[in-house]
């Protein structure tokens, strides 16, 4: 079995936080101090939390703007030609009073408009402002919207709608907030085309037992009951209703169900989103008064208890050496190591972490040794594949059918434990759950890793971008992706580029949430042609606006821990050349672009050296003109190949191992 070893780049990455948002409600407010609104429309006292995507596919979340002076919302509808006229108008609105820190968007709630056709029409149009997607219509709804080119005033302050009306009337209302004073009322009629809103007030007809059970033993219960990871339990139609206003709101900012890929690009396998009919049916209802319905209570009628091993009983458990984690303090990694007690080899099918102490874990990397090192410590050099992983939200690995990986007899297998102390002692011992195949599968499943330790986030740069790729050097199935970084990411997407230059975007995370880590498991394995890159980018958001950020103030580089940063993306993949019977040296096949594709920033297949960045860098750029033999100022895939060779400490081609853990390797 030629499985390669993981190097040290490959093992750096991290997991979770909670994030939410704090409201001024006490601050003075225009509306109170007799503003007044137009008084043909019914617009909401108070605007509730929301994110949205827009229709570039970046989210954007309401509240994070409580910092602004003022946000405007002005709805839009393709082919409309009041919003169209009123282009100008608005372009030249956000540039005078942006540059004041005053926050705009469009909102289209129209159930016609596709994303593809937002974007023609923005750019027909001549719109710059982000487009967001209200593509279940309950932001529109909340709002009370009725027409295009309908523009709403909002005071972060107290999130109260202090204006409402047509565009004109924006310019005097951000004036007269700014100024404390009352906001003229428009008396001017709205002429936008209608939006329809056909399932407005539709929560009168939805019941608890009929209607919002059914969803809910469907897609929340198997993480909200007794033993499971969600906070509360749904044992009853009480327990529900109370937690309504908060089932509501993490909805609406799409913080549940956890699972952060865009239903607008590629489809996949566990997709554990709602559906926008269910996604419906739960804010309508709940806004309804969450009724309960005639007949016997579905949730009450069930006991609903996790299971100790979601897979069943496991074929192997490894239980991982017991660590006290300290009350506070930062935590070196541990690195314990175990024999391994299997004297015949097996092959890995799936694999379930069961963290022993939840908040403290915050990941679990394994890896087999041909021997046990005589310190009893881990040394991830020495690894030859996994036998499992965990990061916060990560949940069981199961392979394909027919594709596994191999755990050999003997040897010993370590460990790389995350812990992170969160205000009292505890001791972990985690166990790990192995299933093995009654007989061996034909194909190999192979791991590959996007990886940039060169980053650099200046302190309080709001949308901070990255990128990075791997090169393909033979045909290869593509079936998941595990992206990761820390506190400070924003969002991500992967794009497969072919020979041909075509790039077609496989994933798209549109807030990236460091919570919950997951692979996302294409529904049909895609197909990755020799010479292709996988290129994954990453957004950051090193300012004050991010919830989770513990300083804005800093530059941030690359590191383990979770105040420092990572770009990492795993790749689960099969080479078609490639069996169990007949094993390649896939981490050779990797070895010579891995360097050009951590630090090729403008994509052109070559470095220059000002993008030689970072510590890595720093040492390439030493030996820049030597190692550019063409002299042409920039190096090439064979020149920086050659100098891998020439990095202190690095062995050739260890960028990372081509049999990687099946889940990400860091953590928090």
């Amino acid at each position: 079995m030629s499985n390669a070893r993981f190097g040290v780049l490959a093992l750096l990455a991290s997991t979770a936080l909670l994030s939410s948002c704090a409201t001024d409600t006490t601050a003075p407010n225009a509306l109170a101090q007799g503003s007044a609104i137009n008084a043909s429309a019914s617009a909401p006292a108070n605007v509730d939390n929301f994110m949205l995507v827009d229709a570039g596919l970046e989210a954007h979340e309401l509240y994070r703007l409580s910092d602004a002076p003022a946000v405007v919302i002005v709805t839009q509808a393709n082919g409309d030609a009041a919003i169209r006229a009123a282009a100008p108008a608005l372009k030249a609105l956000a540039a005078s009073y942006g540059a004041k820190g005053v926050e705009f968007r469009l909102l289209n709630s129209s159930l016609k408009d596709r994303r593809e056709a937002i974007l023609a029409e923005a750019d027909k149009v001549g719109f710059d402002l982000p487009i967001l997607m209200d593509v279940n219509q309950l932001v529109g709804e909340g709002l009370g919207v009725t027409r295009s080119a309908e523009a709403f005033v909002i005071n972060p302050k107290t999130w109260q709608v202090v204006y409402r009306g047509p565009v004109a009337g924006v310019g005097p209302a951000l004036d007269a907030l700014a100024a404390g004073q009352p906001i003229p009322a428009s008396t001017a009629a709205l002429t936008g085309m209608p939006i329809a809103f056909p399932e407005r007030g539709a929560g009168a007809k939805l019941t608890y037992v009929k209607d919002v059970a059914p969803i809910l033993e469907a897609k929340c219960v198997a993480c909200h009951q007794e033993g499971g990871i969600g906070p509360f339990a749904m044992t009853n139609y009480e327990m529900v209703k109370g937690f309504s206003p908060m089932i509501r709101e993490v909805i609406r900012t799409d913080r549940m169900p956890p699972y952060n890929a865009d239903p607008h690009v590629g489809k996949f396998s566990d997709d554990k989103n709602l559906s926008p009919a269910e996604i419906k049916t739960l804010v309508h209802w709940i806004e309804a008064g969450a009724p309960r319905g005639e007949g016997t209570d579905p949730l009450g009628a069930v006991k609903h208890v996790a299971a100790e091993w979601p897979l069943g009983k496991p074929d192997m458990v490894i239980d991982i050496p017991a660590f006290k984690v300290p009350a506070s303090g930062i935590v070196d990694y541990q690195r314990p190591a175990i024999a391994n007690t299997l004297t015949e080899g097996k092959w890995i099918r799936a694999t379930t972490v069961k963290p022993g102490d939840r908040q403290s874990v915050h990941h679990v990397l394994t890896g087999w040794m041909s021997e046990m090192p005589a310190n009893g410590q881990s040394s991830e050099t020495r690894w030859k594949g996994s036998v499992g992983g965990y990061a916060v939200g990560a949940e069981s690995n199961i392979y394909a059918s027919n594709v596994g990986s191999y755990l050999p007899p003997g040897g010993a297998i370590g460990f790389q434990m995350h812990y992170t102390p969160y205000g009292k002692e505890a001791v972990d011992n985690s166990k790990i759950g192995v299933y093995f195949y009654d007989k061996p599968p034909e194909l190999m499943m192979r791991s590959v890793v996007v990886i940039d330790p060169t980053i650099t986030i200046a302190a309080n740069s709001g949308r901070h971008k990255e990128v990075a790729y791997v090169e393909f050097p033979n045909d290869a199935l593509l079936y998941s992706a595990f992206p990761h970084a820390h506190y400070r990411a924003y969002a991500n997407d992967l794009w497969l580029q072919t020979p041909d230059g075509k790039k077609t975007l496989l994933l798209s995370m549109p807030r990236y949430d460091f919570n919950w880590q997951r692979a996302y498991t294409f529904e049909t394995p895609i197909k990755i042609p020799a010479g292709s890159r996988i290129i994954a980018n990453y957004v950051y958001d090193n300012s004050k606006r991010n919830p989770a950020n513990p300083d804005p103030t800093i530059k941030v580089t690359w590191g383990e821990q979770s105040h420092e940063e990572m770009l990492f993306t795993q790749l689960s993949f099969r080479w078609l050349d490639e069996t169990a019977a007949k094993q390649v040296d896939s981490d050779a096949r990797f070895a010579p672009t891995r360097l050009m594709g951590m630090m090729d920033d403008n994509l052109d297949g070559k470095l220059q050296k000002a993008e030689a960045k970072g510590q890595l860098g720093s040492m390439i750029a030493t030996y820049f003109d030597r190692i550019d033999t063409s002299k042409d100022g920039a190096l090439d895939k064979a020149e920086l190949a050659a100098a891998q060779a020439l990095l202190p400490g690095r062995r050739r081609g260890s960028a990372e191992a081509s049999n990687a853990p099946a889940r990400p390797s860091g953590g928090r």
